[in-house]
């Protein structure tokens, strides 16, 4: 009976943890979050005081509205012409400092994958063959290119890692590549949390085609050009 009772009340009480634990840990890192940027921009803002029952309190917060505003201001002076070339050549300064260059780069590369304005954005989330034949593996095309024999090939980087960017780079034909239907941020998500946080069924079949007709139903790999989610031009300009 005193056993039964005790593996009842650990069961709960584990249970209990695993739905307070990510709640917690929400809470903390957004108390950081908050508190971080209201101690730095905080006193650089106005101070707006309120008066409740009989006594004044100070607004908090205001670091975070300015946070926001310091943010809206860097993407409007970076959208000319002039704040392109300043961010340029922030750009490059950043890039010769030692140490500070490989954490700057890492970063950098990271946010330019989420971006389909920037050069280094991935294109498309896809499904390969690798390493080998039936197992797939989740990638994301970064360019299109053409051979020595003028035969088109698609640069597909199957990460490991994404601080800094660590994995395989593999050129594919077209054929040989299955569109996962997934977004960009979905694949990172699936990725950086080992699959946990996937849908819970896959809109396409991860298997090869028996068939030369069973190639031909698969609309991807019959266009002469990849529809991507994504679009860049060729060569990665």
């Amino acid at each position: 009976m005193t056993k039964r009772i005790l593996k009842h009340l650990q069961t709960k009480v584990f249970t209990g943890i695993l739905v307070v634990l990510p709640l917690g840990i929400t809470f903390l890192v957004l108390k950081f979050v908050f508190n971080t940027l209201d101690s730095i921009l905080g006193p650089l803002m106005p101070q707006i005081s309120i008066h409740l029952l009989n006594h004044q309190f100070l607004l908090p917060g205001l670091g975070i509205v300015g946070f926001f505003l310091l943010l809206y201001l860097f993407g409007l002076v970076t959208s000319n012409v002039l704040g392109h070339k300043l961010v340029g050549l922030g750009d490059r300064i950043f890039k010769t400092i030692p140490v500070v260059k490989n954490i700057y780069t890492s970063s950098k590369q990271l946010t330019d994958a989420f971006s389909a304005t920037r050069k280094g954005a991935f294109r498309q989330a896809v499904f390969v063959e690798f390493p080998l034949e039936n197992n797939f593996a989740l990638g994301f095309i970064t360019n299109e290119l053409l051979d020595l024999s003028h035969q088109e090939k698609v640069a597909v980087f199957v990460p490991t890692a994404f601080v800094p960017p660590m994995g395989f780079l593999l050129f594919l034909p077209k054929e040989r590549i299955l569109p996962s239907n997934l977004t960009i941020e979905e694949a990172i998500k699936a990725i950086m949390s080992l699959g946990i946080v996937t849908p819970s069924s896959l809109s396409v079949p991860l298997s090869r085609p028996l068939h030369e007709s069973d190639v031909r139903k698969n609309p991807i790999e019959t266009l002469k050009e990849i529809k991507y989610l994504n679009p860049k031009s060729e060569g990665g300009s």
